[in-house]
């Protein structure tokens, strides 16, 4: 019995990416901003800091795994077009994005849709900020807070106490069918929110997320018909509307999800895929340097136990599927490669280089399973 577990440390770009000024990102570097505060010897260990382009690291002389970094194909830097190629599917042109906000034609449709009589924001947004703004005002209207970002994503916050969750989920049901055809945006994303004892809005850990059915069969496809599990962790069911997955891991947040993942015990032939989601939503997008760093610094701390999982005839797969330099003025995610850490027990360490093609790790995976699995290029949204 084989077990491959993929992980994904939610937007940890290395950065150098040749096109990063195409996407305004000249210069951003996860990883390099965060180092000064980081304490990470497992991964080192591993061989992070030996990774092209991390010149600013501290390489280890005999690196426990092999290590490369992986140069993103696809037209974007957003969650779903990460992901996709990191499965097998090349996104040659991206999702839409709203940056200034939704037209009138479509906030008409959602309105009408969820029998309110307008929406809050509908703006370029921070999560955090917008229910500060909005919040009082959402509370007394009972108006949805609608917001995007510079990624493919319509958000729609709302209070768990005043406006409810399950009506919320309803919400974001009805928007998904909404935006379709090329209105298809990557995701919709439920933002629910609190007030604390202070009266201070919080957001609650039932995000949810609302993604499109990937327009192709992906490695996981491959997997699951060739009798393989396909067990995810955290938001990677909801990533690909559990297309491909075989069981599905509910987690919240980084605590959770290394729960579930040391706590799984695979009983045939699997890939685990987890996706470790703080990096991004709570650290990165709020600009918070210290914080990212010592959430890199958590989960290398639980990495040795990780280590432990993988026997002699297990792979452990470590990468991120886009950058969010928190550093930067900007919060928005950034175009960075991603680091590529590939662990098999006894197996001699090797410099992979700079490798063309987050679609790299399928052809990993299928190659490990002994399954065939051909790569593809597809349009984001498959119904425009």
């Amino acid at each position: 019995m084989k077990t491959c577990y993929l992980i994904v440390l939610d937007s940890l770009g290395v950065g150098g990416a040749a096109d990063a000024d195409k996407f305004g990102d000249a210069g951003s570097n996860t990883y390099k901003a965060i180092y000064p505060y980081l304490n990470i010897p497992n991964l080192r260990a591993l061989g992070f800091d030996n990774i092209d382009g991390t010149d600013f690291g501290t390489p280890v002389a005999s690196p426990e795994a092999s290590f490369g970094r992986l140069v993103e194909r696809s037209e974007g830097k957003d969650t779903t077009t990460g992901h996709y190629e990191i499965v097998g599917l090349i996104v040659r042109s991206p999702h839409p994005t709203y940056p200034d906000g939704f037209p009138v034609c479509i906030t008409d449709k959602l309105c009408a849709a969820w029998g309110v009589d307008g929406v809050l924001g509908n703006k370029a947004a921070s999560g955090t900020e917008i229910i500060k703004e909005l919040g009082e005002e959402h509370e007394k209207t009972g108006r949805p807070i609608v917001y995007t970002s510079a990624d493919s994503v319509l958000q729609i916050a709302a209070s768990v106490e005043t406006f409810g969750l399950d009506k919320l989920c309803d919400c974001c049901e009805k928007a998904r069918k909404i935006m379709s055809g090329k209105d298809s945006v990557g995701r919709i994303i439920a933002r629910p929110f609190a007030r604390d004892a202070e009266g201070n809005f919080y957001r609650t850990p039932d995000r949810r997320d609302y993604a499109l059915l990937p327009p192709e069969k992906t490695v996981l496809n491959a997997l699951a018909e060739n009798g393989i599990a396909v067990v995810s962790v955290g938001k990677i069911s909801d990533i690909f509307c559990g297309y491909g997955i075989t069981e599905a891991l509910s987690a919240h947040g980084n605590t959770e999800v290394g729960e579930r993942l040391l706590g799984y015990k695979p009983q045939k032939d699997a890939l685990v895929f987890a996706n470790f989601v703080d990096f991004d939503m709570v650290y990165g997008h709020r600009n918070d340097v210290k914080g990212y760093a010592d959430c890199l610094n958590a989960f290398d701390s639980i990495l040795p136990d990780i280590l432990k999982k993988i026997g002699d005839e297990d792979m452990l797969i470590i990468t991120a599927d886009h950058g969010c330099d928190p550093s930067t003025p900007s919060t928005d995610h950034s175009r960075e490669n991603v680091p590529l850490i590939v662990y098999e027990k006894g197996k001699i360490a090797e410099n992979l280089g700079t490798i063309d093609g987050f679609y790299y790790i399928a052809e990993r995976i299928a190659d490990f399973f002994g399954v065939k699995y051909t790569v593809k290029e597809v349009d984001a949204a498959p119904n425009a």
